[in-house]
């Protein structure tokens, strides 16, 4: 695999998902507001649990255009727009879109099997459940897997905590904690599988692309 060290422009299919995830943010939180008394406001467009009374057949799509609070969106935002450029000038804006999309469905319907399986477990009802779940984060974690792929080389660095470390050492690291924080339920409030989702989505299609499809 080569070592690529250039850097693409914010502009392409990054530049729009930034544009379109700030969009809803913010318009969303204008026009819908955040709900009350049973009332869903924005969060109509999250993702809920098949079943649930608040569950729509498109949040499966939209939930990965809506996030909770400002810092949600930025943290998400910055990591797209800080890796996806060079996976963009990789694979051309088709490809990546493609790619995006994918990894946020693939989190959704993980992330949705793992809390069926686990309301189950307890013995509730998983369709009585109607806690949201919303953020790019699939996604963004299925652009961390194809960075570390691409350019396992590349260094990341880290203001807090101050670390340094490879892509292809950051990234592993990063999903094993998120696998952690999601077996000891650490950080509740956090779709920690919708996390490994993505990544796992993204690692089977990086596999699919350049191991069993031979595409170099």
């Amino acid at each position: 695999m080569s070592q690529y060290n250039f850097y693409q422009p914010f502009s392409g299919v990054i530049k729009h998902l930034i544009i379109i995830n700030a969009l809803m943010f913010f318009g969303t939180n204008l026009l819908l507001g955040e709900g009350f008394n049973g009332d869903p406001g924005r969060l109509v467009l999250a993702a809920y649990m098949p079943g649930s009374e608040y569950f729509k057949p498109y949040q499966i799509l939209t939930h990965m255009f809506m996030h909770g609070n400002l810092m949600h969106l930025l943290f998400n935002m910055m990591a797209l727009f800080f890796f996806g450029p060079m996976i963009e000038m990789v694979w051309g804006e088709r490809r990546f879109l493609i790619y995006y999309l994918s990894c946020g469905l693939g989190a959704y319907f993980i992330y949705i099997g793992v809390q069926a399986w686990e309301l189950t477990n307890q013995g509730l009802n998983p369709t009585d459940s109607n806690i949201p779940m919303l953020g790019a984060s699939g996604a963004i974690f299925g652009v961390l897997a194809a960075f570390a792929y691409l350019f396992p080389n590349n260094v990341i660095s880290l203001i807090f905590p101050p670390i340094s470390l490879k892509a292809k050492y950051f990234v592993p690291i990063m999903a094993v904690l998120e696998l952690i924080y999601g077996v000891q339920g650490i950080s509740t409030g956090v779709a920690h599988f919708a996390h490994l989702g993505g990544a796992l989505t993204g690692f089977l299609i990086l596999s699919a692309w350049y191991k069993w499809g031979k595409k170099r």
